[in-house]
């Protein structure tokens, strides 16, 4: 919401007779990145099809304007986005949604491992007042109980210990079909991306419009 503001010398020159113009505060937009793997890189699909940028029009759709960084490389385990922070994510970045985790657990890493790099990261954006999304990640089925458990655990643990936002699962209304999903079996379709953002859009509006606004220099 834009409210018109009347400085001091406006409200003399109104008291004169003069005609005052209501300044209005330039408010940029919100810069967030979306830190991840080949789910958000957009593996397998045209640049206009990857997550952050149908989430950035999907934003826009209701009324909230946000710039979006793409940080997203495939392939990457939580270990790898942990080792390429400082250069993923941009200095003026306001906010971040993590969603890392997903090769980790394809791999059989051992989840403390990947508690350990998540949890770095999480630290590490705080400490640079950058207010973070958490995007969990359910382990697969044959992997077994006691790995799924420790695996499963991570995220809410880790939101929980940071107080930082969490949205459940990433792959939510995806992981099950497969006609949202490419040959593969494993990465979404432009249209599985979709109903990935209309899933997680709830969410990630209550996200941003708690990370306050940065006001441009007039």
């Amino acid at each position: 919401m834009f409210l018109l503001v009347m400085g001091v010398t406006g409200l003399a020159l109104a008291g004169l007779g003069g005609v005052a113009m209501a300044e209005t505060p330039n408010v940029a937009p919100l810069k967030l990145a979306v830190l991840g793997d080949s789910l958000t890189a957009g593996y397998g699909l045209p640049a206009s099809a990857a997550f952050p940028v149908r989430l950035q029009r999907a934003l826009k759709e209701k009324g909230i304007t946000v710039d979006i960084v793409n940080a997203g490389v495939s392939g990457d385990t939580a270990s790898g986005g942990r080792d390429r922070l400082d250069w993923s994510i941009p200095q003026g970045t306001q906010a971040v949604i993590v969603e890392l985790g997903a090769n980790d657990m394809l791999r059989g890493v051992d989840p403390k491992v990947t508690r350990a790099a998540l949890d770095e990261i999480v630290q590490r954006l705080k400490a640079r007042d950058i207010d973070v999304l958490l995007c969990g990640m359910y382990a697969a089925p044959n992997l077994g109980e006691h790995y799924a458990r420790a695996f499963n655990s991570i995220y809410p643990d880790l939101a929980k210990k940071y107080n930082v936002a969490l949205y459940p699962f990433f792959l939510d209304g995806v992981v099950d079909n497969a006609a949202l999903k490419q040959a593969d079996g494993l990465h979404p379709t432009a249209a599985g991306v979709d109903v990935i953002v209309q899933r997680i859009l709830p969410t990630v509006e209550a996200f941003v419009k708690k990370v306050p606004p940065a006001r441009a220099v007039l």
